[in-house]
């Protein structure tokens, strides 16, 4: 089934029945860019009021069990449809885009967002929908549905770091594994951590993942651990993890003239940094975002550690 396709058919008739949707749709060509420029990479800032859901989501216990869940089927707009996919998942639109195509990719059943078991679903995902890129935001790392396991994806193209990931790996990377079928490269490029992973085998990129797992999974006492996740696919695939320090920076639970509230996620690290306030879109300097990024990405010291951990057990 071409699930690439099917899903830009669905978008298209979802924006022509869909009034919000649609609108929200139109407004992104409205929406305020800035670009910061760094050493070998950019950062964008884009003014996006309707994200104000999303970046003041409420993810603790109390309030996830106060609402309904908006990803469960029966708790859906009526005019939100589908695209089933492999049976486990639902493809749908997001009506509050970042990207011109915006899409969250719900699972079927209202099991918790963890990536342990759903990492091979998200190389799927990545190999059916070529035009996309396909992204996880762990639940204290920007997911707004902790308690249902989804992806998101949008266009190619349109995060920064598509196009210099090339650079970063030169200028900034240091290459941890190079043999047939996968190569992992560390990168830390004074804003953030990540881990590059590339390969044409899927089982090569779910056995390299295992050990990242397991190490990031102990810096947060066995829970799902603090990752955002990248991955798209041509010809073989590739896959950008960012392993966290912590939720949000200081600045987000500020007052008045300090606060400024920026709450990354996997779209942010990829170069794009999403704010829904114009106080912030007209403030916010190079040196907050380097602050901010610099907080919230892995230590040094443990970025380190994870790296000499998966060269030793990656097989």
């Amino acid at each position: 089934m071409n699930y690439q396709s099917k899903s830009k058919n669905l978008f298209l008739e979802q924006k022509t029945n869909w009034p919000l949707l649609a609108a929200n749709t139109e407004g992104l060509k409205n929406v305020q860019l800035k670009t910061f420029v760094y050493d070998g990479f950019q950062i964008n800032l884009q003014f996006n009021p309707k994200r104000i859901t999303s970046s003041a989501a409420k993810v603790d216990k109390a309030s996830i069990e106060a609402r309904k869940c908006f990803l469960c089927a029966a708790n859906r707009p009526n005019e939100q449809c589908g695209v089933t996919f492999e049976n486990k998942y639902e493809i749908l639109c997001n009506p509050f885009p970042i990207f011109p195509e915006h899409y969250t990719i719900a699972h079927n059943e209202h099991i918790p967002q963890e990536i342990k078991h759903s990492f091979a679903d998200m190389l799927a995902l990545s190999k059916a929908l070529p035009d996309l890129v396909v992204f996880y935001n762990a639940p204290n790392c920007g997911a707004s549905a902790p308690d249902h396991l989804h992806f998101q994806a949008g266009n190619t193209g349109f995060l920064p770091i598509e196009k210099e990931i090339e650079t970063l790996k030169t200028t900034y990377g240091k290459t941890r594994i190079k043999k047939s079928g996968l190569e992992l490269t560390a990168i830390n490029d004074g804003l953030r951590k990540m881990l590059v992973l590339e390969s044409s085998e899927k089982d090569s990129l779910i056995k390299a993942f295992e050990p990242c797992y397991e190490f990031t999974s102990r810096l947060v006492h066995n829970q799902d651990p603090m990752l955002n996740i990248l991955s798209w696919y041509s010809n073989a695939w590739r896959v950008i993890i960012f392993p966290r320090e912590k939720h949000r920076p200081w600045q987000y639970f500020e007052e008045g003239e300090k606060n400024i509230l920026l709450s990354p996620a996997s779209v942010d690290f990829g170069g794009t940094l999403i704010t829904p306030l114009e106080k912030d879109f007209t403030k916010i300097s190079r040196d907050d975002i380097s602050n901010i990024m610099q907080q919230l990405t892995l230590n040094d010291k443990n970025f380190e550690e994870l790296t000499d951990y998966l060269k030793k057990n990656i097989k």
